[in-house]
């Protein structure tokens, strides 16, 4: 079993959402461990249960109605664990618990000035003088709210912004607390991790560069490693964690096509041969590839030449 299995966490589902990545990396950055999983995949995620200590529904671009497009497990909501739903995941919560999504007249999509309308240990901190500001980017709301759920913040064009069902620790927000444009969005996270799932801080990004590199040690032993080194990245990135654990262990090979940014090749025998004290074998093919992309530009522009004169 990986280490990260033993690790209490918050499960991101993915529906879909541009900003899934960027909920994981606001809640890692408060130093909890979180995965993301997809909606589709949610089966194999509850054999952890004990593990999973608050769940995050992310946004998405489908419609909540649509149901031969959305797969939504009701097994999330009877995992005994809080839940957070972020604007399509809002609306998902809302459906499943018994409320109504439609289409709005109108989409909403930029800044929109959110009011309190009730004390909640979600929203500690986050209004100021019952306003603020957030991000919204939907063309569906919630028009009925579902049974024992209380509205907690409203919008003039989305009357259930904020809602939460105390008892089941179940919440919702149609805006986007995740990204730069809504004030103090980082709070809600917060408070939804810290004081309602009740999670301490375990994980960090030094701590897991820690174990990066102590599973590969033990993983090469004595053996030696050849890295492709792009220049890109994710290729610099393991690079120099490897040299990091193995040292003169890691030979990298560094190829130029020729089709590198200006002065890139050198950046890169710079930054790894000469900085790092890395082993790097850096060979100049930039004619070799050169040559063939052109024949092969040449092939393609023969036979949309011979199409042209088919038709």
């Amino acid at each position: 079993m990986r280490l990260e299995d033993t690790l209490n966490k918050i499960l991101i589902v993915d529906f879909g959402s541009q900003f899934t990545q960027l909920i994981a990396r606001k809640i890692r950055e408060l130093g909890i461990y979180c995965e993301i999983v997809s909606h589709k995949k949610i089966e194999k995620f509850t054999n952890f249960k004990k593990n999973i200590k608050g769940i995050v529904l992310s946004g998405g671009p489908l419609n909540v109605y649509e149901s031969k497009k959305v797969k939504f497990n009701n097994k999330i909501l009877k995992l005994g664990v809080p839940v957070l739903g972020i604007c399509f995941g809002h609306q998902i919560i809302s459906k499943a618990m018994g409320g109504s999504v439609r289409s709005s007249k109108q989409r909403e999509f930029g800044l929109a000035e959110v009011k309190e309308t009730r004390k909640s240990k979600l929203t500690k901190d986050f209004f100021s003088k019952g306003k603020n500001n957030v991000w919204m980017s939907h063309a569906d709301q919630v028009t009925k709210l579902p049974k024992n759920f209380k509205i907690i913040a409203q919008t003039i064009n989305s009357k259930m912004c904020i809602i939460e069902n105390l008892e089941k620790k179940f919440f919702g927000i149609q805006f986007h607390p995740e990204v730069s444009h809504t004030i103090k969005g980082k709070l809600i996270l917060k408070n939804f991790i810290f004081s309602i799932c009740k999670l301490t801080k375990n994980w960090s990004s030094r701590d897991q560069k820690k174990k990066l590199i102590n599973e590969v040690r033990n993983s090469v032993g004595n053996s030696k490693v050849i890295c492709a080194l792009s220049g890109g990245v994710d290729s610099s990135v393991v690079a120099k964690l490897l040299s990091n654990a193995i040292g003169k262990k890691l030979t990298c090979i560094f190829v130029n096509t020729g089709l590198l940014r200006k002065d890139e090749e050198n950046q890169v025998v710079n930054t790894f041969k000469k900085r790092f004290k890395i082993n790097l074998i850096y060979v100049n093919a930039e004619n070799l590839f050169l040559t063939k992309l052109k024949k092969c530009f040449r092939s393609r522009k023969k036979k949309k030449n011979n199409r042209k004169s088919f038709y």
